[in-house]
């Protein structure tokens, strides 16, 4: 039987409970990592009412996916202010914006612009099926930006 000493035992304890430390920080960091296994990630960002840059939105990603292949990109349209309309039940827009969630594409409208349309006009616009709603729409970009996720803006 070996025996140590007060001195070894606070030793392996110190050295124990640092391992213990990193091994708490790398769960903590795995759980706040964006965990895709896309290779490539782009945001795209409507934030004009004009038609053709709604549809520039659009097009730009359908054409990143085709470019990268559907497993290999993760694509996120957030959509705010002016911009917003392209998500609704009623845009011209809305079959394609189908299309493009049933082929992985993300869609995300601001609530606090879907708040403000509320109160101008006495009624929430009604989004197409399938789009997710975060509180702020510019927050959303900054964040996916902050995980790496590459910017686009038509213009």
């Amino acid at each position: 039987m070996v025996r140590l000493s007060k001195q070894n035992n606070f030793v392996i304890g110190s050295v124990l409970l640092i391992v213990l430390v990193f091994l708490a920080a790398g769960v903590v960091n795995a759980a706040n990592a964006d965990m895709s296994l896309a290779k490539h990630k782009v945001v795209v960002q409507s934030s004009s009412s004009d038609p053709e840059l709604q549809g520039l939105a659009l097009v730009i990603a359908g054409n990143l996916q085709k470019h990268y292949g559907m497993d290999n990109v993760d694509i996120e349209v957030v959509a705010y202010g002016p911009g917003l309309g392209i998500l609704t039940a009623e845009s011209p827009n809305a079959g394609k914006v189908k299309s493009l969630l049933e082929h992985n594409v993300k869609f995300s409208a601001c609530e606090g612009t879907l708040k403000f349309m509320e109160a101008n006009n006495g009624k929430r616009p009604k989004l197409v099926s399938g789009v997710g709603v975060v509180e702020d729409g510019v927050v959303r970009v900054i964040e996916l930006q902050e995980k790496g996720y590459a910017y686009v803006y038509p213009r």
